[in-house]
Order: structure tokens, then C-alpha cells, then sequence
């Protein structure tokens, strides 16, 4: 699992050089853009009576790796490299909160990140466990939206001419079907991900 984190955090230390070289000193809200995606995975579960919703696990799986990108920014900052971020980030999620109902966890998550103005992994743990997400599931969802978002900043994400919906579909749905046909062992994992949108981007 170390390996993995390290592998990760190295990902998103590119993934935010590459939006702002200066990005360690941009002062930028982590938590805030956590809390926030803690809704958007609310709204994909489904919390509605008044209608009915059947739970979208692929899009709150989506959702809790958009999450991820933010904590480990944070985490980077906070700790003195990445090495001791991703020891951290094992302890915590070896460690999870305790919580049987995903909405309530998803509540707690976010009221957590608001207060403690950073998220900890161990309420992170406690989600992936109650939508069934291993770590390896994880590895290999978080590697392929890194990749999607190198994807969105190389066209056109930034000033707005990116096309986010391609054939009625959003790009988060068309990397769901891009990393169901790619070896996540391979060496060349990222560069595929990378391909496989490409052939589908109508841009």
C-alpha cells in the first residue's frame, strides 16, 4: 500500500504543477473543495424521499477519488515529504471511523473536513468500506482520473474550451469504460488511460 501512495502522491504533486507550478504556495482551500464533493456523493447515492433514486456506486466511487485528489494536496503541505504524507495517510486508513449508514458517513466526513479545515483518512476509510471499494480498486480509479485530468488541463480545461459531455455521456462515464479494458499493472497504465481517451474525445 505504501508504494502505491507514494506512487500517487508523486501523481498529484505533477497533476497540481501542471495547473500552477507555485501551487504549494497558492494557499488554495483543500478542504473546502472536499466538503463540497462530499455533497456531489451525497446527490450520487441518493438521499431524495420525495423521488425515486437508485444509488450510482461507479459516480459516489468517482466522487470519493475526486476527494482523494484534494487530501493528498493537502497532506503534501502539511507534512515534510512525501513519504512521511503517505505513512500518515496508511496509519489513518488503517484505522477507519466506525459508521453503518453511508449518508450519515458522508455527513460526518464533511462536517469533519469543515472543523478540522482537513480530512482524515480514517472517515475516507470508513466510506470506501460501505460502497465496497478495496485499495486496489482505489489505486486504479484514482490513477485513471489523475490521468483524465491531465487529459481536461491539455484541452482546454482552464480556459473553459474543454468539451466535459462527449455523445450524450460526461468524460467521468467514458473512464469507467476506458479502465474496465486496461491492465493496471502494466507499466504503461497511464499512458493507455491517456490513449483510450483520446480515441474517444470528439475534440
Amino acid at each position: 500500500m505504501k508504494d502505491q501512495l507514494l506512487v500517487m502522491l508523486e501523481m498529484q504533486d505533477a497533476m497540481n504543477a501542471h495547473v500552477n507550478p507555485d501551487w504549494r504556495q497558492a494557499g488554495n482551500a483543500w478542504y473546502r473543495a472536499i466538503w463540497t464533493e462530499c455533497a456531489e456523493m451525497l446527490d450520487h447515492y441518493g438521499w431524495k424521499w420525495w423521488k425515486h433514486q437508485q444509488p450510482d456506486l461507479e459516480q459516489v466511487r468517482l466522487e470519493l477519488v475526486d476527494i482523494l485528489h484534494f487530501a493528498m494536496s493537502d497532506y503534501l503541505l502539511q507534512e515534510s515529504d512525501s513519504a512521511a504524507a503517505a505513512a500518515r495517510i496508511e496509519a489513518e486508513l488503517s484505522d477507519p471511523r466506525q459508521c453503518a449508514d453511508i449518508r450519515a458517513a458522508i455527513e460526518t466526513m464533511a462536517q469533519s473536513t469543515i472543523t478540522r479545515q482537513s480530512m482524515h483518512f480514517s472517515d475516507f476509510a470508513n466510506i470506501m468500506a460501505l460502497i465496497e471499494m478495496d485499495f486496489d480498486q482505489l489505486y486504479r480509479t484514482y490513477v485513471g482520473k489523475n490521468v483524465l485530468n491531465f487529459f481536461r488541463q491539455d484541452h482546454g480545461y482552464k480556459d473553459g474550451s474543454y468539451i466535459k459531455t462527449w455523445r450524450g455521456r460526461e468524460d467521468n462515464e467514458h473512464l469507467v469504460e476506458v479502465l474496465d479494458g486496461l491492465d493496471s499493472s502494466s507499466v504503461n497504465f497511464r499512458d493507455d488511460v491517456y490513449q483510450g481517451l483520446s480515441n474517444r474525445y470528439p475534440g
